[in-house]
C-alpha cells in the first residue's frame, strides 16, 4: 500500500480525531481518510454517470 503525505488544517484534524479510536467509528486516521476518499470517489462516479461521462470499457 502506498504512503502519501497531506497537509490538513488543525481544525479538520481535530474533528477527524473525534471519530477515531476505541470509541470512534474508525480504527485510526488512515482508515478514516481511506473511507472518506472511497465515499468521495463513489459520489464523483455517480455525478459522472448522471452526466454521461462514464466509459463502460
Amino acid at each position: 500500500m502506498a504512503k502519501i503525505s497531506v497537509e490538513i488544517p488543525d481544525e479538520l484534524l481535530a474533528d477527524l480525531d473525534e471519530h477515531v479510536g476505541d470509541d470512534g467509528k474508525f480504527v485510526n486516521r488512515s482508515d478514516a481518510v481511506r473511507a472518506s476518499i472511497r465515499k468521495t470517489l463513489d459520489r464523483l462516479d455517480e455525478i459522472d454517470a448522471r452526466h454521461g461521462r462514464i466509459d463502460d470499457e
